[in-house]
């Protein structure tokens, strides 16, 4: 056969044009060919060319193009045919035209009625016939004989939902006679609809975690930003202090060096006089030396008169040096700074180390809280008291794990840590995550938790457990508990006994007061937002109580 010019033929069925139409882009079409082709694009709304995918809304309307119809005509009478090309003939993965003999085509389209499968010249009977009007088309399938029943070789149009299998109507009569049987049609639609809804939760969850994909890359970007952030203002501050310190060194050096030059030129001027004077002395004890051998006497006595005078010593017999000791002194107070410095930095380098790993952006799930004391004391902490914070009434002992309130004086040393009305007290220990602590306890006891920054000079109530929005408190006297939280006072029941448990979850926002016996009772609990690490804090409400902490 003869190849024609590809403008005569369709792209779509790849032989010669029958009923031509022309698409507003320019292209040629079989007018059935371009019709099957948008049909199955009616969902989409938008009509497109197959071949330069210009797009159409609306539809076009096709329209038989004469010219070219006379011209494909003419092509016919001269018996000139459009030979497939070899890319139309079917391989071993293709779906192969079940009418063609010899080499066959690619299918097209497979019939459902028909159980076989045809290529674009096979299947215009399809098209053209009210009598295929019927059949249903679908992609080229190689499992049409899979509708077909093994048994009675008939098509399968129904389904048997008692057993979830398609099934022939001569099934749905014999072995599956009394079973809960439809057409496959009716079971395709009931799928179809679960289907949807399938599909709409898939898309909602795909939307969703498309909105979680989104919300993850803002807290990536958010974490790089302010870990970011905070290493340069790191950077800075420790720049700050290592600025600090070489300037407080190089302080210590300009003083010890003037200080040296100072008193090196004072023992540098006695020096100098000391020698004057020894060479004056010197040249006296040479005359007296002189005269003292003068055999004349007479010689002697009228010499001896005409000898200058010993001029008197502006300095005493002897020099007294002070021990040096004033630069060992300087040296001292240098290695007392640095071991303060190491202690600051040794205690407050936990504070840093558990605020970092503090930082946790995805939300696990969350730990059940304790329920027995078993369970709580797995999270106890060591708490001890600060001497620099307490009341200077107030006597720690037992490894500042104890304290009591006395009528004198204790002897402290000045320090703006301290609380200097409010008989109160706090940890030395910062609490992050997860902590219990008991107090054991006798008389009337404050037992709190509080930001470190909250006030401590004077008596206003920013120095007051519980009466400010730095600190949480639970007051215990001899017959009832109160809680204080930013002067708001909450009345709190309860069986009353000589220990309260404390219970903090630091990250869940979590503050809970027990009263321990032989079961534990919970008294008061918070939920809020900690901004800060929490201190413990212990106060006394009368005088001459004792008070202990226990872990």
């Amino acid at each position: 056969m003869l190849r024609i010019c590809p403008a005569f033929s369709c792209s779509i069925c790849l032989d010669l044009l029958k009923d031509p139409v022309a698409i507003p882009c320019g292209h040629s079409y079989c007018m059935n060919c371009i019709k099957s082709h948008w049909d199955t694009e009616d969902e989409k709304t938008i009509y497109s060319c197959p071949q330069c995918r210009q797009t159409f809304t609306p539809r076009p309307v096709l329209v038989k193009n004469t010219m070219l119809a006379d011209l494909v005509e003419e092509l016919k009478k001269t018996g000139l045919q459009a030979a497939p090309a070899d890319h139309c003939y079917a391989g071993s993965d293709d779906v192969a035209c079940d009418v063609c003999t010899g080499r066959k085509l690619k299918a097209c389209k497979s019939c459902l009625v028909c159980l076989i499968s045809f290529c674009e010249k096979h299947l215009q009977p399809h098209y053209d016939s009210p009598a295929y009007a019927k059949h249903k088309l679908v992609e080229p399938s190689k499992k049409l004989q899979e509708n077909v029943c093994s048994r009675h070789d008939e098509v399968m149009k129904m389904f048997c939902r008692t057993d979830q299998q398609s099934i022939c109507y001569l099934c749905s009569v014999d072995e599956h006679k009394g079973h809960d049987t439809v057409s496959a049609a009716a079971e395709r639609n009931e799928k179809q609809r679960e289907l949807e809804v399938s599909r709409q939760n898939i898309q909602q969850r795909i939307q969703d975690r498309e909105k979680d994909m989104k919300m993850l890359q803002q807290e990536v970007e958010a974490i790089n930003g302010s870990a970011d952030k905070t290493v340069g203002n790191s950077e800075k501050i420790f720049s700050e202090l290592i600025r600090l310190m070489e300037k407080r060194r190089s302080d210590v050096k300009q003083q010890v060096r003037s200080q040296q030059q100072t008193e090196v030129s004072r023992v540098r001027e006695l020096q100098e006089k000391l020698e004057q004077e020894i060479t004056e002395l010197k040249r006296k004890d040479a005359e007296l030396e002189k005269l003292s051998h003068t055999e004349d006497h007479n010689q002697f006595l009228h010499d001896y008169p005409s000898l200058s005078p010993l001029s008197e010593s502006t300095h005493s017999s002897s020099i007294k040096i002070r021990p040096l000791r004033s630069f060992e002194d300087v040296t001292a107070a240098v290695s007392e700074v640095r071991d303060k410095l190491q202690d600051v930095l040794r205690e407050k380098w936990t504070n840093i180390s558990q605020t970092v790993t503090e930082v946790d952006v995805l939300l696990s799930e969350p730990e059940p809280e304790p329920k027995t004391r078993a369970e709580f004391l797995k999270y106890s902490c060591d708490i001890t008291l600060d001497p620099n914070t307490a009341y200077t009434k107030l006597l720690l002992s037992d490894g500042n794990r104890k304290v009591t309130l006395m009528s004198k004086q204790q002897s402290y040393s000045s320090h703006p840590d301290r609380f200097t009305y409010w008989c109160q007290v706090l940890s030395k220990e910062s609490l992050m995550g997860r902590c219990y602590w008991e107090v054991e306890l006798r008389g009337n006891v404050s037992v709190a938790v509080t930001y470190k920054n909250i006030s401590r000079t004077g008596l206003s109530d920013e120095c007051w457990f519980g009466r400010n929005d730095k600190s949480w408190v639970l007051d215990c006297d001899s017959n009832s508990y109160n809680f204080y939280y930013n002067k708001v006072f909450t009345p709190v029941s309860g069986p009353r006994s000589s220990r309260v448990g404390v219970y903090l979850d630091h990250r869940a926002g979590i503050l809970s007061f027990y009263s321990i016996s032989e079961t534990m009772t919970l008294l008061h609990r918070v939920q809020t937002t900690f901004t800060q690490p929490l201190h413990a804090g212990l106060g006394f409400m009368i005088q001459k109580t004792l008070l202990s902490c226990v872990s």
